[in-house]
């Protein structure tokens, strides 16, 4: 097990390119490194809950991932104050089925109304731990 812990956080426009730079960010984070067990989870994640805020949200996104030998945690906030509501996704939706993947591959994941220096708004977080 790898003991290095490693931070990043990125600021993203509200951009169709959002998704694809969170996933390259993600992949860059040092992450990579000492979880690619589930580092595919994570950046399929990572890319849902980013293209929820671009579709969904409001400015600015903000791209946060802490890592650490254990597994990886991730939070994608965004500046609009409605909390995002899970939903079932009938066969010929298009969309909807997001916040299941994030409750289907992690461990422990939530939404909460949040108040930093990038404002008010909420976040989406999730939890992936390496396979035991």
């Amino acid at each position: 097990m790898c003991s290095i812990t490693a931070r990043a956080e990125l600021v993203l426009p509200m951009s169709e390119e959002s998704p694809a730079a969170a996933r390259q960010f993600a992949r860059r984070s040092g992450c990579s490194a000492h979880a690619l067990e589930i580092l595919d989870d994570a950046l399929l994640l990572i890319s849902e809950l980013v293209t929820n805020s671009v579709l969904h949200g409001g400015p600015p996104i903000v791209l946060a991932i802490e890592c650490d030998g254990d597994g990886l945690q991730a939070g994608v906030r965004d500046g609009a104050p409605d909390l995002p509501v899970p939903r079932t996704a009938g066969n010929d939706d298009e969309s909807g089925r997001g916040l299941s993947l994030v409750d289907l591959l992690t461990d422990t994941w939530g939404i909460e109304p949040v108040s930093d220096e990038h404002g008010p708004g909420k976040q989406v977080w999730f939890e992936l731990r390496r396979p035991a």
